[in-house]
């Protein structure tokens, strides 16, 4: 999602960005990925890929979200400094911040206590590769890598099936469908009260491309989220609205939530002169024309 949208971005259609697909580089592969880069030598290298998913997903594959992820970091990282790239850009995930920490998240609170268990995986793969950055960067006088901790991020290109939607296209996918059914009522995970930042896509996408031409000024980690939370509640209110469906919520407390909040920190982006600027009710409604055309 995060690549197909980073090329749609004006900034994108420029001549010297390459964006292999993953029939034309497997980044699991180590000697595939040294070949590419070092072919290719880039300036700078934005890694934005990796296996990603809901809770659902997360659950039934812990292994997969682990390994796969970790693999392609590492391998991306090694082979950019290896192939004489001078600046990485890479994707971290709030899911890297311990359940427990006190909202908003700070990016000094990574590695002080226990992960939220649904995505545990997926999280050590990313810390992984943040601090394996961090090395690397200390190591080298002339290799940077810089890691930026987007919220969830949500929009067009985002996966809207099933088994690895995460909230916000399943909850549009799912009331779309109740709506054309005549569905009646509508089952919600959990409570409702469980809170999350999302921030649409195109925000994070703007942002990335500004990193590439202020990458000096950049913190080394920085959090990229829109500053305030909605309850899982309001997000399916919302949604409701602009889909058209009329009919009720039942929640099932006996499914997994994950953490009750997690809102990032904006306090270091805002101090580098940055904010996002789409609203959800804006975000929303984009993002469900888009899979309205597309799905």
């Amino acid at each position: 999602m995060v690549g197909r949208n980073m090329l749609a971005h004006p900034a994108g259609d420029m001549p010297d960005v390459l964006a292999p697909s993953r029939s034309e580089l497997d980044l699991t592969d180590e000697n595939a990925v040294r070949r590419y880069l070092h072919d290719m030598r880039p300036d700078v290298v934005i890694h934005a890929a990796g296996k990603v998913g809901g809770i659902k997903a997360n659950m039934a594959d812990p292994v997969g979200f682990y390994l796969q992820n970790l693999q392609i970091g590492t391998n991306v990282l090694l082979a950019a400094r290896d192939s004489g790239a001078k600046k990485v850009i890479n994707l971290g995930s709030t899911c890297m911040y311990p359940r427990h920490a006190e909202n908003p998240l700070v990016e000094t609170s990574i590695l002080t206590g226990e992960l939220e268990p649904t995505n545990e995986g997926y999280a050590l793969a990313k810390i992984g590769v943040q601090r394996l950055g961090q090395y690397l960067s200390s190591s080298s006088l002339d290799f940077e890598v810089k890691t930026i901790i987007p919220c969830n991020l949500y929009g067009p290109f985002d996966k809207f099936d099933e088994l690895n939607a995460h909230l916000i296209p399943a909850v549009l996918r799912k009331l779309h469908l109740a709506r054309e059914q005549g569905d009646e009522a509508v089952t919600i995970w959990g409570d409702g009260t469980a809170r999350r930042e999302f921030m649409y896509v195109g925000d994070l996408t703007g942002l990335l491309w500004r990193c590439c031409s202020d990458f000096d000024r950049l913190p080394p980690l920085m959090n990229a989220g829109i500053g305030r939370d909605f309850s899982i509640k309001d997000y399916y209110e919302i949604a409701a609205e602009i889909v058209g469906y009329k009919g009720r919520f039942v929640y099932d407390t006996s499914q997994p939530t994950g953490m009750k909040q997690k809102l990032a920190s904006s306090e270091l982006a805002a101090e580098w002169g940055w904010k996002a600027k789409t609203d959800l009710h804006e975000g929303l409604t984009r993002t469900y024309e888009y899979f309205r055309a597309n799905q």
